[in-house]
């Protein structure tokens, strides 16, 4: 069981819920670090350097083609960690993973990362119940691409961001948007003046203000809820 009182000083999930034992294996190897804007935290087919556990922020993992088409396919805040091919005893990824809404993280080292990893099973077994809920995101991700109208893609991807962000403000632009969405930039902003336009948030040039969050739970059409309630019943609640 985690010790509350060692793991309270961290709001990475991950760290507060993680047992105090293999807590302390990664502790002496920790740096707390800021992520700018765009940092890149995982190039792919690059060995990873190191682990992030953010603190605050957003990290995207971004799939690419090779004629250049990006969009996101996995949404990394503090309740993860970027870098978790290395927990599946990989040393590399096939996807990027950049900051996306600027923010701190908890730095370990892959070298050191990877040593605690083998001293410990369960420290493993704990971390790949996190791979196991970024899967289940990832794949409820394809389904509403495949399936939902851009405005509920748009209201599900808000109130994501609003899970991890604290306040109601999100710092983002429309051409940031339109990676994360896989859309043309006139797209977003005709999906965002629609959300506008039933009082769901408030846009202007690079801020989105949440006004209502009911209200885009329902706009949401049921492609929100179910990666939360998995990681939850995996991972707990800090």
């Amino acid at each position: 069981m985690s010790d509350p009182d060692k793991n309270h000083q961290y709001r990475n999930q991950l760290l507060r819920l993680m047992p105090a034992d293999d807590l302390a294996l990664l502790e002496p190897h920790m740096q707390r670090c800021d992520l700018p804007l765009r940092k890149m935290l995982v190039t792919p087919n690059v060995p990873i350097e190191a682990v992030y556990f953010i603190e605050q922020g957003i990290g995207s993992v971004v799939a690419r083609t090779t004629s250049g088409h990006e969009a996101e396919v996995g949404f990394i805040g503090l309740e993860g960690m970027t870098g978790s091919s290395l927990v599946m005893g990989d040393d590399r990824a096939v996807h990027a993973c950049f900051v996306q809404l600027q923010g701190e993280a908890i730095r370990v080292d892959a070298g050191p990362f990877n040593a605690a990893l083998a001293a410990s099973a369960t420290l493993r077994l704990f971390l790949l119940r996190f791979v196991n809920a970024l899967q289940t995101q990832t794949g409820c991700t394809a389904l509403v691409n495949a399936r939902l109208k851009l405005e509920e893609r748009l209201a599900r991807w808000l109130l994501m961001c609003d899970d991890r962000v604290p306040g109601e403000r999100l710092t983002i632009t429309h051409e940031f948007l339109s990676i994360m969405l896989g859309v043309r930039r006139p797209g977003v902003t005709v999906a965002l003046q629609l959300l506008e336009g039933r009082a769901l948030i408030h846009s202007r040039r690079g801020e989105i203000v949440i006004r209502d969050r009911t209200g885009l739970l329902e706009l949401a059409n049921g492609g929100y809820g179910e990666p939360e309630a998995e990681y939850a019943r995996l991972i707990g609640e800090a």
